[in-house]
């Protein structure tokens, strides 16, 4: 299994593992989905902290994410992500869309 899911009324922790690439953004992606969809979240979490590799499709993989948690009023939080990850996000212009916590500092 790529992510673990811990659901909490309307919030969802979601722990991702091992490498995003477009082989398993797709699992990942529907997982989350259909937990979204279930409980109608207003709040997601992706932790990056089993995640060792990430191509575009981790990017791809967060964008679609942060639009389904806002059809419902909601916010994404990504946490532990690498500095390699962190950087990709950035310039990627997820800092505007989603809080990144940066190890104590949240840009």
């Amino acid at each position: 299994m790529a992510v673990k899911l811990s659901i909490s009324q309307d919030e969802i922790f979601a722990h991702l593992l091992g490498d995003i690439d477009h082989h398993t953004a797709k699992e990942m992606r529907e997982e989350i989905d259909a937990a979204i969809h279930r409980i109608q979240a207003k709040s997601l979490t992706l932790d990056f902290s089993g995640v060792e590799f990430m191509d575009s499709s981790g990017i791809g993989l967060v964008m679609g994410r942060y639009k389904l948690i806002n059809s419902y009023g909601g916010s994404l939080n990504i946490i532990n992500a690498s500095e390699r990850i962190k950087k990709m996000m950035y310039m990627a212009g997820m800092d505007k869309l989603a809080i990144i916590n940066d190890g104590g500092k949240v840009r």
